[in-house]
């Protein structure tokens, strides 16, 4: 997945999310493999992966069936949109004061510059 620079910041590419985004899911362990392999680049920038990803990567262990269940799909859609999740990216002023901003599971942190 790509990055755009611009004078405004970083952000993802959408041409490359688009395609994420319409993936399908996996319909056998070489094709959870696949997917996690893409994926797996991804897991530095996203808070829990390894728990989000688990109901997929338990499928290809060995001697487990393949199942792919509504926990499995929901994770699923839960990690494209974790992954095409259009984040812009910019420096911080630190000369300038600023407020941070945090949710819960600092999926999201907001800055945002006192004038």
């Amino acid at each position: 997945m790509g990055h755009v620079v611009s004078k405004e910041g970083i952000a993802v590419d959408l041409e490359k999310t688009r395609a994420i985004m319409e993936w399908v899911a996996p319909r056998n362990v070489d094709e959870v493999r696949s997917l996690m392999g893409l994926t797996g680049y991804y897991k530095r920038f996203i808070r829990n992966f390894s728990q989000i990803t688990y109901p997929i990567t338990s499928l290809h262990r060995k001697g487990k069936k393949f199942e792919w269940t509504e926990e499995s799909e929901a994770n699923f859609e839960q990690l494209k949109e974790l992954l095409t999740h259009v984040a812009m990216l910019k420096i911080v002023a630190l000369d300038k004061e600023f407020v941070v901003y945090v949710t819960q599971h600092f999926a999201t942190v907001l800055v945002i510059h006192v004038p």
